[in-house]
Parts: structure tokens; sequence; C-alpha cells
């Protein structure tokens, strides 16, 4: 096996891993949105997918869940359930990349179990990349609407406006992370398709005696 193959599928695992949990901290950060006002300057706001926070001058932070679901925003809504399919897509990628790593149990050199791992880990890279599609889109469609409504000039200078949260910025690193991981796992298949290829195969060499016609022709290889 060559060595670039396993580091390239090592890689890609690893950023999965890394990806999948930013992932999940970022569907259960409640700072997607943050808000302050000099209205009230000890203390601060914080929007999350779960529940709301109010963060005193003291660091005493208080947070409240959602009473309805019915009753939360569309954009809510939406992006509480992308990041939930996302950090389920991303589990289930890293649950078939870590079996289809050929360091694990390589001493099993048969073909049909390298057929096997090619396609779990070809499983894997297209999870991964699908991941990092869901996971951007409710980041971005969330930080789309705060910045459309931040410089609407249809409401007041005085009334305080929504600011991008730290739980944003982790889900761009996890959906940009899932698609590093899908591009690793899926180049690593492609490599090994190829190396694949060049093993030569050995071909039958037959050796007949023509001085005796009724002797059975023998085969060797080499």
């Amino acid at each position: 096996m060559d060595p670039s193959i396993c580091m390239l599928e090592l890689l890609g695992v690893l950023f999965s891993v890394g990806a999948w949990l930013c992932s999940l901290a970022t569907t259960m950060m409640s700072t997607w949105l943050t808000l302050s006002t000099d209205l009230l300057p000890t203390e601060s706001y914080e929007l999350g997918l779960w529940e709301t926070c109010v963060v005193q001058d003291l660091g005493i932070l208080e947070c409240r869940p959602y009473d309805s679901l019915l009753g939360l925003p569309p954009d809510i809504k939406l992006a509480r359930v992308l990041m939930c399919v996302t950090v389920a897509t991303g589990l289930l990628g890293l649950l078939l990349a870590i079996p289809g790593m050929y360091v694990v149990n390589s001493c099993d050199s048969r073909l049909e179990d390298k057929r096997v791992k090619r396609v779990l880990k070809m499983f894997a890279g297209a999870l991964c990349l699908a991941t990092g599609i869901l996971g951007l889109i409710p980041v971005s469609y969330i930080a789309h609407l705060t910045v459309v409504r931040f410089f609407d000039e249809s409401v007041p200078d005085m009334v305080p406006r929504w600011e991008f949260g730290d739980a944003l910025f982790c889900g761009w690193t996890a959906g940009f992370l899932h698609l590093v991981a899908g591009f690793l796992l899926l180049v690593s298949c492609l490599c090994l398709q190829e190396d694949s290829c060049n093993i030569s195969i050995p071909t039958p060499l037959v050796m007949g005696h023509p001085t005796d016609s009724s002797q059975r022709t023998r085969c060797e290889y080499v």
C-alpha cells in the first residue's frame, strides 16, 4: 500500500472528526447572534437554536429555552432542522470512513476486502461533501438575514441590532473542514484505483512440444 494513500485517508478522517465536533458545537451553542445596547450596558443578549441567554456584566449567564417549536421564526426552525441533519450525516460519514481505512485490519490483503474498503471510503467522502454543504446553508442564511436587518434603513438608529456570534464562525469552519475531509477521502480512492491498475497481473505462458503432437500442452506461469 502506498504510504501517500494512507496519509490522505488518515488526514481525511482527522478532518472529518474535527468537522463533526465543530458542527455539534455549532448546533448546541447559544451564540449564533449577539446583541448589546447602550440602554443596558451591563447586559448583553445571545440567540441560539434552542435558547436565548442574558449575559450580565458580572459574568452571570441566564438562559431560557424556547417555549414552543411552532412559535419559532422560520429561519431558526430551518437552521435547527438542517443542523440536526448535518450532525447526523457527518456522524454516518465518520462511521463509514473509519472501517474504510486501510490501516485498520491492514493484515487482510484480500482483493474483496480492498474493494469493500474503497466503497466505504467513497460513500464516506460523498457524505462529508454533502454534510459540508448542508452545514453551510443555515449558517450562511442566518448571516445573510442578519446583514440585511442590520442595514435596514426603515429601522431607527436607536433600535439595537443583532450581530454575528461565535457559533456562525464555528459553523463556517465545520463546513469547510467537512468539504476538505470529503475531498481527501475521494482523492485517496482515486489514487488507490490508479495504484491497482498499475499492478502487473501474471499471464500464462504456453509451451508446447512440436515434436510430439499427442503430448498434452503444459502451462507455466511467470
